[in-house]
């Protein structure tokens, strides 16, 4: 027990050092533009795919679930509202992080390990390369710029799929449909679910690079990495959500 709280402690100080080398170094130059705009490719345009049927599943699926219930009370046309609000409010911008968690911190932290493992970040280092600043800034600021935008693709898909299933078993026009999803929605109610986002994005940047950047030597170790990051990212998603819905409900 002892050493379990004395690891916890020193992960802790050193994720924090790890943090604080970050902000130590995005302000200095050079900035490496390419690798951040590869990353950015790499992280934001090739996961839209999976983004996209995530998103266009979940309005689906939720529209027709609670169709019935709605129903029952009388309140089915305030169905569109609902689910849009539920979609950008909490549903999209958790589950597309999650799945980003899952896709891009593994792949970080696997990507760094193996790096490390092979020792190509020591040799980075003997050319006089800054690793730091080539590997970790510009995957971290990726993240925290295109999953914020990765969430709000999904929140349109989400809507369109909501509108798809509003029509199985029903009949609204486009239109309509649209003007009911606009005329409910709030500046309130985009604007702290969009920066949570970032926020979700950092730390799964941050924690995929942590991981990745401080495995230790073997093979065995990548594949720890990238469960490691996986499953801290994925938490990290939950607590930083729930500060935030309190935040929200505080001061909105």
């Amino acid at each position: 027990m002892q050493t379990y709280i004395k690891n916890i402690f020193e992960d802790t100080g050193t994720i924090s050092l790890f943090t604080g080398r970050f902000f130590k170094e995005i302000i200095r130059l050079p900035f490496p533009i390419n690798e951040f705009l590869r990353q950015c490719y790499a992280i934001g345009y090739k996961s839209l795919p999976l983004v996209s049927i995530t998103g266009f599943i979940m309005g689906l699926v939720l529209t027709i679930q609670s169709r019935p219930t709605m129903s029952k009370f009388g309140a089915e046309s305030w169905l569109p509202s609902m689910v849009s609000l539920s979609l950008i409010r909490e549903i999209a911008p958790v589950v597309t992080a999650l799945i980003c968690a899952g896709k891009i911190a593994s792949s970080i932290g696997a990507e760094l390990g193996s790096m490390k493992v092979t020792e190509q970040i020591d040799a980075m280092e003997v050319s006089a390369i800054n690793p730091y600043k080539y590997l970790v800034v510009s995957r971290i600021l990726a993240t925290t710029i295109m999953v914020p935008l990765l969430v709000i693709f999904a929140d349109f898909v989400g809507i369109f799929g909501g509108y798809v299933g509003y029509n199985i078993h029903g009949s609204m026009g486009a239109f309509r449909y649209f003007s009911e999803v606009i005329e409910h929605l709030e500046f309130l109610d985009v604007m702290p679910a969009v920066i949570k986002t970032f926020f979700f994005g950092f730390f799964i940047g941050l924690i995929g690079c942590y991981k990745g950047f401080n495995a230790s030597r073997g093979t065995a170790s990548v594949g720890i990495a990238a469960n490691e990051a996986v499953v801290t990212a994925s938490l990290s998603i939950f607590i930083i959500d729930m500060f935030a819905v309190q935040i929200t409900d505080l001061f909105f």
